[in-house]
């Protein structure tokens, strides 16, 4: 076969790819379907967020592109065959971006919004509604009620729960607005119902038996039968797939939240990689510091380990939705993104380290909100440690500090559920879960179907500041900071447990190591271990 044989035969193997529709197309067809998002996604094997980018704008690839169009394509064509049997007719055409008046929506308001312009979701199965507990067929803003005001009508039957309790009104997260239904009366609790719900909250009708634990918990009794009972071969096969049972997870949590997380944004080139090997323009700030001198003496240091660093800091400002470009001197704190800085002087390096981590390179960097909100609490009246940073330039979008707690409280309650029982197995996955999950939403072959780059260094970023603030909080009550590293290492010299709960949940410390340091003379910190 002569080398031209070889490039023919390569160039046949090469189909063309499907075709797919404008991504708002693509959203219509499913609402116009009464499809859920999850319901799309558990069909093509990708997460309701993969999803969430494809109804955006992002176009996938590969086998999933073929059913993603045949999917499309099925969809139109049998929405368009229900369209020719009750109105006018439609001409039969391929679902092309040039052929997208086929699904255009006719002259009767949009199915997927109410009068007022919130998302409404079609429920294939009914759901009882939040005010009145009757049936309903769609959901708006996340909560399944009635659109038409004559259909809420409370009723002995549609009032009570599935276990025969009467069903309250649910308070919807932090993240999700308030239920309503235009023009509807709420309806009052008589106080005999009042009586009956003091003794207890009562389980309502419209949540599942299962949760996000649940997920944990199963996956980990799947694995120890799977394994005969093995602690160690479980907990192998349960490291494995760490990072897809956490975006299964993250999905689970964000079910009814007001925001889509959007997995694969526009990124600007500060956040991509320079090189293959390489890495961003982004400082984390990370801690690496140790105190040059000690006071006279010998002393003994404590070593503290801070449990779950990355966790505590899946608490932090991300932003929402694409980072948009500005200038100035000025911050606002309802948005969050990296920022072009010249950081202040440190003239504490004695007793404490710099909250910009260990830099050589004097100048502008590019840094984080954690790190930049840490440098303006710093500079503020309280503290008056340094000047205010020098913002040049920023890359921000709204933010939100509660995008992910649902998420982290998951992770949290079976930590803590794990460690009260002794469970290792359990206790290893979920750290795998966290810390796999902030380690490769950057650019990783590992997890595709998150690429948030952003989200990683204001998640890591935050660690480091969580730290620092402990070196601070240590300081202030009287205690000799030794050395900061990274995310949990914090050497001390005193009585720590006055300052310090020791344990193992998130809000106490323990201990790593305890060494002795210092001599009569001063000796260095580092020397003595």
């Amino acid at each position: 076969m002569s080398d031209f044989d070889a490039i023919d035969s390569l160039l046949d193997a090469v189909g063309p790819q499907a075709q797919l529709p404008p991504c708002q197309v693509r959203r219509e067809l499913r609402e116009r379907a009464r499809l859920s998002k999850a319901q799309v996604a558990r069909a093509l094997g990708v997460s309701p967020s993969t999803l969430s980018g494809w109804e955006s704008g992002r176009d996938p690839a590969g086998e999933i592109r073929t059913k993603y169009a045949y999917l499309l394509d099925g969809l139109n064509t049998k929405l368009a065959t229900e369209t020719e049997t009750t109105a006018v007719p439609a001409a039969e055409q391929p679902l092309t971006s040039d052929t997208a008046a086929t699904v255009t929506p006719s002259s009767s308001p949009d199915p997927g919004q109410d009068e007022d312009g919130d998302d409404v979701e079609l429920l294939v199965v009914p759901e009882p509604c939040v005010l009145c507990g009757r049936p309903a067929g769609q959901r708006v803003a996340g909560f399944a009620q009635h659109l038409a005001p004559a259909d809420c009508q409370p009723t002995a039957a549609g009032a009570l729960t599935a276990g025969g309790a009467p069903a309250a009104a649910p308070a919807p997260p932090a993240e999700q607005p308030t239920a309503r239904i235009p023009k509807a009366p709420l309806r009052t609790t008589p106080p005999a119902r009042a009586t009956e719900r003091s003794r207890g909250p009562a389980r309502h009708a419209f949540q599942e038996p299962s949760g996000p634990v649940d997920l944990i918990r199963e996956a980990v009794q799947g694995a120890l039968a799977e394994h005969r009972g093995d602690v160690d071969a479980a907990t192998a096969a349960l490291l494995k797939r760490a990072i897809p049972d956490a975006m299964r997870l993250l999905d689970e949590t964000r079910k009814g939240a007001r925001y889509d997380v959007i997995a694969h944004p526009w990124i600007p080139d500060i956040l991509k990689k320079q090189t293959a090997r390489g890495a961003d323009q982004i400082w984390e700030a990370r801690p690496k510091w140790t105190r040059h001198e000690l006071p006279p003496g010998r002393h003994e240091v404590t070593a503290l380990d801070i449990n779950g660093a990355y966790l505590s800091a899946l608490k932090t400002h991300l932003p929402l939705g694409r980072l948009e470009h500005s200038t100035g001197l000025a911050h606002d704190r309802r948005r969050c993104g990296v920022h072009l800085i010249t950081p202040p002087e440190w003239e504490h390096e004695a007793v404490l380290p710099n909250p910009i981590g260990r830099r050589d390179e004097p100048g502008p960097l590019w840094v984080t909100e954690p790190t930049l909100r840490l440098l303006l609490r710093l500079s503020g009246p309280k503290h008056q440690l340094c000047e205010p940073p020098q913002i040049h330039e920023s890359y921000t979008s709204g933010a939100t500090e509660n995008l992910l707690e649902k998420f982290r409280i998951a992770l949290k309650d079976a930590r803590d559920t794990a460690i009260g029982q002794g469970d290792t197995v359990t206790l290893e996955y979920v750290k795998a879960m966290y810390s796999k999950f902030v380690s490769t939403m950057g650019e990783s072959n590992y997890n595709r179907e998150l690429y948030r780059p952003d989200w990683m260094h204001l998640i890591r970023s935050q660690a480091f500041a969580n730290l620092w603030l402990k070196a601070l909080k240590a300081h202030d009550e009287g205690l000799t900071v030794v050395r900061a590293m990274g995310t949990d290492e914090l050497h001390v010299i005193g009585d720590w447990r006055r300052v310090f709960a020791e344990g193992r949940s998130l809000t106490e410390v323990k201990v790593k190591d305890t060494y002795t340091a210092g001599t009569d003379a001063g000796e260095h910190a580092g020397e003595g271990e």
